[in-house]
């Protein structure tokens, strides 16, 4: 293979880790095995207990090659030392919180992280001794003012679920590292292309893979990117003791996808800026809350942390009900209304938030938007307004 020393990003996303051409093919193949076998028995008991990851490898519940390749390509885009790919974005996630967390211990999370994330610490981390405060993150202080002598972890999602507020990760990162706490950042809607966390001094970067990673709505993973000292302690307990690791075949499928990545994430975020820009200028829309508009709060902290935005926002309605908000949904045609995102098709979900700023919650409707054209989008939003007698 040609000296890759001085190649550009999208160039390294279609080579790196494919070094070795297995027969020529130009595709990698699926090592759909679950076990690799050795000539002498010192050789493999290395394997288990120096290299647990791979490689060399010896049981693909820790390590596969198929998987190494996807790990180095997802590691470059993080700009992470090692990557570790699970089988779904909440396995990585509830591992890097195990692997920050013992009984004891004190988390702080932002308040409008995804919800499951939120229901972990709720549920299997308390059941665990791990007591939690959640917080609302906008401000430094609201984040620093949690942290108690026993936390041991601060959760970030920037921007965050559903109503994409961000975080100023340098100075919460800087603050931690002083004391010795665990960042953990989930980066899945910016995608590494638009941020990367670890360069303001997050230890722990996760996905959930299933969104742009993968990008055709066709597999349910995760990733974590982080330090490889930090990766060989999280493979040697939460990945191999957990089994969560992700199989072979979806791995393969991953790479398919990262090989479009920034296509497709630039036509994500095009799409929804424009829609986004139109639904602002709407009278039954109150407020829509993108990264990609002027508009928003935090844009100094936006252009500070982001290359760019992506296809996901919300917007408030005016819709006096719930029910209302439901209606609109479902006149929808081409904005389908399902919970996940990242893939080619548009989706809307109806939603009542309750943050912290806002306990008595209100009415939402979060947008993706996919690979259809963005005048169509329009005309579909437009189209359902009217019907529910508000266009």
């Amino acid at each position: 293979m040609r000296d890759l020393a001085n190649a550009r990003l999208d160039t390294l996303l279609q080579h790196v880790a494919e070094e070795d051409r297995t027969l020529g093919a130009v595709v990698p193949p699926i090592f759909q095995t679950s076990l690799f076998v050795f000539d002498k028995p010192e050789d493999m008991r290395t394997t288990m207990f120096e290299r647990p990851g791979g490689p060399p490898f010896h049981y693909s519940r820790v390590g596969n090659p198929t998987n190494d390749i996807l790990e180095r390509k997802i590691a470059l885009l993080e700009k992470a030392e090692a990557c570790k790919a699970f089988s779904s974005g909440m396995a990585a996630i509830s591992a890097a919180i195990f692997h920050a967390c013992r009984a004891g211990s004190h988390a702080v999370m932002i308040d409008t992280a995804y919800p499951p994330s939120r229901m972990f610490l709720n549920t299997l981390a308390q059941r665990y001794g791990v007591s939690h405060t959640y917080v609302d993150g906008r401000t430094v202080e609201s984040i620093l003012d949690a942290v108690r002598p026993e936390t041991t972890l601060i959760y970030l999602e920037s921007p965050s679920s559903f109503l994409f507020r961000l975080q100023d990760l340098r100075a919460v990162a800087a603050f931690a590292r002083e004391r010795g706490i665990t960042t953990v950042i989930d980066n899945t809607y910016a995608s590494p292309l638009y941020q990367n966390p670890i360069e303001m001094g997050i230890d722990i970067v996760c996905h959930s893979a299933s969104k742009y990673l993968n990008g055709h709505s066709d597999v349910v993973a995760g990733v974590l990117c982080t330090s490889r000292e930090r990766m060989e302690a999280i493979v040697r307990e939460e990945v191999a003791l957990l089994g969560a690791a992700l199989p072979p075949f979806p791995a393969w499928l991953m790479l398919r996808g990262l090989r479009t990545l920034r296509l497709r994430v630039k036509q994500h975020e095009a799409t929804a800026n424009e829609v986004a820009a139109w639904l602002e200028r709407q009278p039954w829309v109150q407020n829509v809350n993108h990264v990609g508009l002027p508009s928003h709060p935090q844009r100094a902290l936006v252009e500070s942390q982001m290359r760019g935005s992506t296809g996901l926002f919300s917007f408030e309605p005016t819709f006096q009900t719930q029910e209302a908000n439901d209606a609109f949904v479902g006149a929808l045609r081409l904005f389908r209304c399902g919970v996940s995102w990242g893939g080619h098709e548009s989706l809307a979900v109806p939603l009542f938030v309750t943050p912290l700023d806002r306990p008595e919650g209100f009415r939402l409707v979060r947008l993706y938007c996919g690979l259809e054209d963005p005048a169509d989008l329009i005309e579909d939003l437009d189209q359902a307004s009217r019907a529910v007698g508000h266009g």
